[in-house]
């Protein structure tokens, strides 16, 4: 799967290819792995007609090698897929050196039908729902040029399979996945067992910063990397306009009682509160009492963080605090790389220990 910021950059770069009246590029998408790789099925890498790539792979041999595959496929007008294992390969699998084997489904965007899907899929995140996609791209082991099909619980937005009892088996299919891992199935179809590649795709992350702080000015052009949606919250408006905040980051002028009404939030959000005074920080936090939220955090040292926990306002609200990991920061930027980790390990349900303990996968 892509990041919510590759997926971002990837979008838009798809959107821009589908104003053109003759585009030129391949999109390589992993569709099975086995083992250890370097990325999940459902990442995504886009080969421009230049060469030129947007969201890289690996920037290995296995990438430089795809890239040629890529530019094949857009002199052909014919779909591939590409597998890289004992049978296939085999070169850029030993030099991939991490173990595993990858199957890579590499089809050309050469008029404008072949993005017609990506407009459906920014409006559907736009909407701050997780939505779900199908990929078509075999029948009986035969590599076809891709369908797909996008959903979400109001139901169908985009469908170019075009089959109601293919559409009825794959939407039947994922409403019984309980994982957001994306994976490949065989589905029996009107045309033969169809390989599709399936994909719950959550929104970006949406992360709201109370207060101006050192630390939380700090968070800002982090979060916006990782490419969270980031808003800024703060009752005096001049801390708002100051010159040293990011050019895309929003803001909002709320006090404790006017929070509610000034952002939105849901399942898909983290709240993190570090306006260095104590009743300012207890009194937006007890405003964010049945947020539907992922993560609420406050900053504070033990000592202050004991006096919100024992305020009666915030009776029994969940808050991380003080927020953060344990990996030993004291600068502002220190601070915010800790907080940051912390939303991440909590969202992707991590505990944020070493790698080097956990058995089970990495990424």
């Amino acid at each position: 799967m892509n990041s919510a910021h590759e997926l971002s950059t990837l979008i838009a770069a798809l959107r821009d290819l589908h104003t053109q009246a003759a585009p030129k590029a391949a999109l390589a998408t992993l569709t099975r792995t086995r083992g250890s790789t370097f990325r999940r099925p459902g990442t995504r890498m886009l080969v421009l007609g230049d060469g030129q790539v947007v969201c890289e792979l690996s920037g290995g041999c296995p990438q430089r090698d795809i890239v040629a595959r890529a530019m094949e496929v857009m002199d052909s007008g014919e779909p591939r897929l590409v597998g890289y294992n004992a049978e296939s390969g085999l070169d850029v699998l030993i030099e991939m050196g991490c173990g595993g084997e990858l199957e890579v489904l590499v089809e050309p965007l050469l008029a404008i039908r072949d993005t017609d899907f990506i407009d459906t899929l920014s409006r559907c995140l736009d909407e701050r729902r997780t939505l779900h996609m199908a990929t078509l791209f075999a029948l009986d082991r035969n590599t076809v040029m891709p369908r797909r099909l996008v959903w979400n619980g109001n139901g169908v937005a985009y469908d170019a399979i075009g089959d109601a009892s293919t559409v009825q088996a794959i939407m039947s299919h994922a409403s019984r996945s309980p994982t957001r891992r994306a994976t490949t199935l065989s589905i029996p179809s009107i045309g033969g067992m169809a390989d599709v590649l399936m994909e719950a795709i959550a929104p970006p992350h949406a992360l709201v910063v109370i207060g101006s702080s050192a630390a939380a000015r700090a968070l800002l052009p982090l979060a916006s990397a990782l490419g969270w949606r980031t808003t800024l919250v703060d009752h005096d408006p001049a801390r708002l306009r100051a010159g040293d905040l990011p050019a895309s980051l929003h803001t909002a002028c709320a006090t404790p009682q006017q929070l509610k009404d000034a952002i939105t939030l849901d399942a898909h959000s983290s709240v993190v509160v570090m306006t260095h005074n104590l009743e300012q920080d207890i009194a937006y936090l007890a405003a964010l009492r049945n947020a539907p939220v992922a993560y609420i955090g406050a900053l504070g040292s033990r000592e202050r963080v004991a006096r919100m926990r024992n305020s009666p306002a915030l009776g029994g609200l969940h808050v991380h605090a003080p927020a953060g990991l344990d990996i030993g920061s004291e600068t502002p930027e220190e601070i915010a790389l800790a907080i940051a980790a912390e939303i991440m390990a909590v969202v992707n349900g991590r505990g944020g220990g070493h790698l080097r303990d956990n058995d089970g996968a990495i990424h």
